[in-house]
């Protein structure tokens, strides 16, 4: 009865609340430790966590801009196909669907199902398969609720983010009430430069920076954004310098509380701090991280569905996930393709080993996209976008990003090199699906199984162009 497309949905607030809610989650609540292990002091990792908001600053310009110049959704995926080729955008997709993303999910739903049950079995530590299990039910109810509309996933995560900003004040607010009665004794030689190793750095610079990864979420959609020109660049700076300063209030009132070897210890920080300043909401807090944790599952559902989408449309991945439901009018075979991954990895994954796995592959291809910015100005300087930032601002945060993965390798030798394995196994599948056309015989049998699937899911292609 009407046209089949992705509507515009996505208002101002909505796009703020979408990278609020992806950037605040998990990462504030595990990623200290992190930090802290890897920088070796208590000084050196807050300039790491302003470092790696600085830099995630540099980098939500950078896609702003681009934001501004393609038109199409599809975040990273597109924005180097269209700046750097096929190829590049081709092995991201691959990297991205069987190592970025499905452990980035894993390492979020892990974190939620342990804030979850923390308070039912504190002193203790909640049983692993216990927090498994609740995981896997977070992340399925995440699904779902993507499969089902778009407007009610938008709505759930901006009361979410609402929720995020609370557990951020519960934690901030007596950590600094301690600090102003003068509470510094944690601060005392805070720059130890005997715990300082170099080589552990980029490490400690990707867990930060998972902490703020999410601030390119409006890029993947794009094309359901109310008037994007003005509503990408707006949402991407507001949103930010809340997160920074959030994040370093965050951290400030963690050392005035716990104290440097407290947070090493502690498998949930968040937890150990509220049980430590404010027993009064041992068991508020630890819930509100969880639902923080939520608001970043379904952020992250929500806009890979649209990498897909987007892939699949422009003939890089099978079509079947080009096509939206004739009812719900959402990219259901896209939403519902992460399910057997995430699964898998949530069963068998630890949080810092899978952060370190997945963290090589997305700043290299970061690196790249805005590699791709430098590149799209040189070959059409006749663009005049809405919105430009200065040459520098592309330029050093693509040599950082390289220099960061580069440095991994030394750093954490084994994870890193399964990461670039991955990526480049992606070459062989390029040349012999993408690259070469199919026989007849595979193309029809490919044909048929997808016009099977059509038929069960209800779904069909695109009937108008957003882009």
């Amino acid at each position: 009865e009407e046209a089949v497309f992705l509507r515009k949905k996505i208002t101002l607030l909505r796009a703020f609340s979408l990278l609020i809610g992806s950037m605040v989650g998990s990462g504030i609540f595990i990623s200290p430790k992190g930090v802290l292990k890897n920088s070796g002091s208590v000084g050196f990792s807050l300039v790491v966590w302003f470092a790696c908001g600085l830099l995630s600053m540099f980098g939500a310009l950078c896609y702003a801009e681009l934001g501004t110049r393609i038109t199409k959704s599809g975040g990273h995926y597109i924005y180097i196909l269209e700046t750097l080729g096929p190829l590049p955008s081709f092995l991201f997709l691959w990297a991205e669907f069987f190592a970025i993303r499905p452990a980035n999910s894993a390492v979020v739903s892990l974190a939620f199902g342990r804030y979850l049950l923390e308070p039912f079995f504190a002193p203790c530590a909640a049983p692993v398969p216990a927090v498994k299990l609740v995981s896997l039910l977070g992340y399925y109810m995440v699904l779902g609720l993507n499969s089902w509309s778009v407007t009610w996933s938008a709505r759930l995560q901006t009361a979410l983010s609402i929720v995020k900003l609370l557990a951020l004040a519960l934690i901030i607010v007596p950590g600094m009430m301690l600090l102003t009665q003068g509470h510094t004794e944690n601060f005392q030689d805070a720059f130890d430069r005997q715990s300082l190793v170099l080589d552990k750095l980029p490490l400690a610079f990707y867990a930060g920076m998972f902490a703020y990864s999410g601030w390119f979420q409006t890029s993947f959609v794009r094309e359901e954004l109310v008037k994007p020109e003005r509503n990408i660049p707006l949402a991407v700076i507001v949103s930010v310098i809340t997160v920074i300063v959030g994040y370093m209030l965050t951290n400030i009132s963690y050392y005035t509380v716990l104290g440097r070897q407290d947070v090493l210890a502690s498998p949930a920080v968040a937890v150990s701090f509220v049980q430590r300043a404010f027993k009064s909401l041992i068991s508020v807090v630890p819930v509100l991280v969880a639902l923080s944790c939520f608001g970043t599952m379904n952020g992250g559902i929500f806009t890979f569905s649209r990498t897909l989408f987007v892939a699949s449309r422009e003939g890089q991945w099978p079509p079947l996930f080009s096509m939206i439901h004739i009812r719900r009018h959402t990219p259901l075979p896209a939403v519902m393709l992460m399910f057997p991954l995430v699964t898998a990895m949530v069963c068998i994954g630890d949080i810092y080993h899978l952060m370190n796995f997945f963290s090589f592959s997305r700043w290299l291809f970061i690196g790249l996209a805005t590699l791709g910015l430098i590149v799209h100005r040189h070959r059409h300087p006749e663009l005049r976008s809405p919105f430009k930032v200065p040459l520098f601002v592309p330029v050093s945060f693509t040599i950082i990003c390289l220099f960061a993965v580069a440095m991994s390798f030394y750093s954490d030798p084994v994870n890193i090199s399964i990461g670039c394995a991955v990526v480049l196994s992606g070459f062989p599948v390029y040349y012999l699906l993408i690259h070469r056309q199919m026989s007849s015989g595979c193309h029809s049998l490919f044909y048929y199984l997808t016009h099977k699937l059509q038929l069960l899911l209800e779904v069909i292609q695109q009937e108008i162009k957003t882009y």
